[in-house]
């Protein structure tokens, strides 16, 4: 079953900082490859790649470190299309 806590808890509920969290959030991902959410948001869509989390009106997506890598290469190729 799917953790519906995307890292890894400590002892206390707090986030142990000697592990690498499974998932990235869509947020962090955006951040870590300078494009807009909104760019990966439809990457995301347009590929498949991304899990979505609800809790009641919230809704995060989340990104294995697999799908990020997928995503790097999805961006550069369109941004290789672009140019």
């Amino acid at each position: 079953m799917w953790n519906k806590t995307p890292w890894p808890l400590g002892r206390h509920g707090g986030v142990m900082n000697n592990q690498v969290p499974k998932y990235i959030t869509q947020a962090r991902v955006s951040f870590l490859l300078g494009i807009p959410e909104a760019d990966l948001s439809r990457i995301s869509n347009e590929s498949g790649l991304g899990h979505v989390e609800r809790a009641g009106k919230e809704e995060e997506t989340y990104f294995t470190h697999e799908e990020l890598q997928r995503i790097c290469l999805l961006a550069a190729h369109q941004m290789d299309a672009l140019h």
